[in-house]
């Protein structure tokens, strides 16, 4: 298949359109944070950065780390901004910018996105680190494409829709699957594992109250009893389903990893994270 210059927009120095990346300056295993800021602090522990790049709030950086290739690469926030991201990531490694075609062998990459959350839940308070076995997103995002149900746990989206009663005018939820390899290889022992919810917003999505009263007062009460198999929602955060469900579609490997930086059950923040954060940051760095 031949891509028309409409669909993959290459710009003039041979980098993908938003991301300004050319091809031989990705890395198989990747790091995504929302925060441009927080790309030079995650490449300040590179042994090396070999290339630099950036573009609205994509702003990434490559280099060696521990004798491993890694990027770091920022998104901005919302899956709207991922679509971008995993699409533009996955040209890069797949397809021949020069023919304009598929390469013949697909490279299967590694990402993992490094960010902040809530916890929704007693047992993760503030300081915890959530490695997402499953993400539901509240976006939308993953409708816009064919034949997701393999990327996805179906059981649990009915599940979840019929305890919350959810309104069909809120879109659909969807619940996209995060590598198990992954999620084994992050998580380990010291992480908890959890179900994340991607919001489409930071306040009424999230049921946060401020001038504007809620449809559902009670949605976050309802979010936080549902219990499938054992499993309860841990997190609120804005990313993770389109990250794990296209990075699924497309082949890769893909897992979230937040820190707890507020308990929305006991209504806590933490003030001073980022030493938290440094530490989250270079164990993933060890371990991806």
């Amino acid at each position: 298949m031949k891509y028309a210059d409409s669909e993959l927009i290459i710009n003039s120095d041979g980098s993908a359109f938003h991301l300004h990346v050319k091809p031989e300056e990705i890395a198989q295993k990747i790091i995504l944070v929302g925060d441009r800021g927080r790309v030079d602090m995650v490449s300040s522990m590179f042994d090396r950065i070999d290339c630099v790049n950036e573009n609205r709030e994509f702003r990434s950086a490559t280099g060696l780390f521990n004798g491993k290739r890694v990027m770091v690469l920022s998104t901005g926030i919302g899956t709207g901004n991922i679509d971008i991201v995993v699409n533009e990531l996955d040209a890069l490694a797949n397809i021949d910018f020069t023919k304009r075609e598929d390469k013949q062998e697909s490279v299967s990459l590694d990402i993992v996105r490094i960010g902040t959350c809530g916890g929704l839940q007693p047992f993760v308070p503030e300081g915890t680190c959530i490695a997402s076995e499953r993400s539901i997103g509240f976006d939308g995002v993953m409708h816009f494409y064919a034949d997701t149900e393999r990327v996805r746990d179906l059981d649990f989206e009915r599940e979840f829709v019929s305890h919350t009663g959810y309104d069909d005018a809120h879109g659909v939820p969807y619940c996209a699957l995060n590598s198990s390899e992954l999620l084994e290889r992050i998580a380990r022992n010291d992480m908890v594992r959890g179900n994340t919810i991607a919001s489409c917003g930071f306040y009424g999505p999230q049921g946060r109250r401020l001038r504007i009263p809620l449809q559902d007062e009670n949605l976050n009460t309802k979010i936080e009893s549902f219990c499938y198999k054992g499993a309860r929602i841990t997190n609120f955060e804005m990313e993770s389903s389109a990250l794990a469900g296209l990075a699924g579609m497309l082949g890769h490997k893909a897992l979230t990893v937040c820190l707890v930086i507020a308990n929305r059950v006991g209504k806590r923040f933490i003030g001073d994270y980022k030493p938290k954060m440094a530490e989250l940051v270079r164990t993933v760095l060890e371990r991806i």
